[in-house]
């Protein structure tokens, strides 16, 4: 399937790629069977518990995962009917009309609870707020009819502040019947306690670059470079994330991954004229996939060397996680504030420089 049109609408949703569709209206699930099988089979047993954490990095498949599931209880409320034990995977015809229900966001028995657009500021909120995740008492609150399965699914977990993690931890307490939590979460392990022990956790693996390609090739054919060596180096710099790879394609993604390699691995002996063509690149006016781009790839490589100095000092493994988190850090506060991303940048670099002429 090639890159849709992309559409204009009013309100943007939070973490949508350009002309790919979103994971309500993907039918596909690239790789994660036996995740699948795993669901399939707890649907059909006879005590099917009601929350769920899908675990794992951003852009594997959970929010698709989610709401493939969603569409086959919501289509397959008898969780003991023939149709349900004869079914092989959690796949639904996409003309059903819970199928298309659900990618226009219009089935009533569905709530998704993400980051809401900020038409003040035209940025998304950087958190989950808890106004958002009461949400849940008003739609638990409307009467359904006896077979209907309610579902919410939130994504993604590890947005939401302490507030709204203790309104999802209320609700999670005191279950209605028939009802579904699927909650995503890049890094379950931060999530509350309490919320981890009243959920069933599923912690799904990364990618296998078969997986992906088969991805892009259905996602994005007319944009898959035809040097064997560049797909390569795709598949490589994605890190197990078709979102990833597909981000890298947009924009100058493999060039800004390419040189932020190069450059960290020079440190602190950087070239400086290269230092400042990589930022121009990644900051240049309505290139905002560069910008994605280059977070991508400095959260990569700087986790990829902490992992690989895990046997060094606790000084410097802890300047390492400083690093990462003020990486982060800054590029979270430059996309929520419009700060100069230039400068992010170069600082990103020179604090790797800092962290590199630490003794081992």
């Amino acid at each position: 399937m090639a890159r849709k049109p992309l559409e204009i609408t009013e309100t943007p949703e939070v973490d949508a790629l350009p002309g790919m569709p979103l994971p309500r209206e993907q039918t596909q699930l690239y790789g994660h069977r036996e995740i699948e099988q795993q669901l399939l089979a707890a649907y059909r047993s006879e005590r099917l518990h009601h929350a769920w954490i899908l675990g794992g990095p951003k852009g594997i498949g959970k929010a698709t995962l989610a709401f493939r599931f969603a569409r086959f209880v919501m289509a397959n409320s008898d969780r003991f009917s023939p149709e349900v034990r004869a079914a092989t995977s959690l796949h639904l015809d996409p003309t059903h009309t819970v199928s298309r229900q659900i990618a226009g966001g219009a089935h009533p028995n569905l709530l998704h609870l993400r980051r809401p657009w900020n038409e003040k500021t035209k940025h998304f909120k950087t958190e989950l707020p808890v106004d958002e995740v009461r949400r849940t008492v008003a739609f638990f609150g409307t009467t359904a009819s006896d077979k209907a399965w309610r579902i919410c699914i939130v994504d993604a977990a590890d947005d939401m502040n302490i507030s709204s993690a203790n309104a999802l931890l209320k609700i999670l307490e005191e279950p209605p019947s028939r009802c579904l939590f699927l909650v995503l979460s890049h890094a379950p392990g931060r999530l509350l306690p309490t919320i981890r022990s009243r959920c069933r956790r599923i912690d799904m693996p990364v990618l296998a670059p078969e997986d992906i390609q088969s991805g892009l090739n259905a996602l994005a054919p007319g944009d898959l470079p035809q040097n064997p060596k560049a797909l390569q180096d795709l598949l490589k710099f994605a890190d197990g994330s078709l979102r990833s790879a597909l981000g890298l394609l947009s924009g100058d993604g493999l060039t800004i991954n390419t040189g932020f390699t190069q450059l960290a691995e020079t440190a602190p002996d950087i070239d400086v004229g290269k230092l400042h063509a990589l930022a121009d690149l990644v900051a240049a006016r309505g290139k905002d996939d560069n910008w994605q781009n280059f977070h991508h790839v400095s959260r990569q490589w700087i986790h990829a060397r902490l992992r690989q100095d895990v046997g060094q000092t606790p000084a410097r493994l802890a300047s390492w996680a400083d690093l990462w988190e003020k990486t982060n850090r800054a590029t979270a506060d430059a996309e929520a504030l419009n700060l100069d991303r230039k400068q992010v940048v170069l600082d990103v670099f020179r604090n790797l420089s800092k962290l590199m002429r630490m003794p081992s």
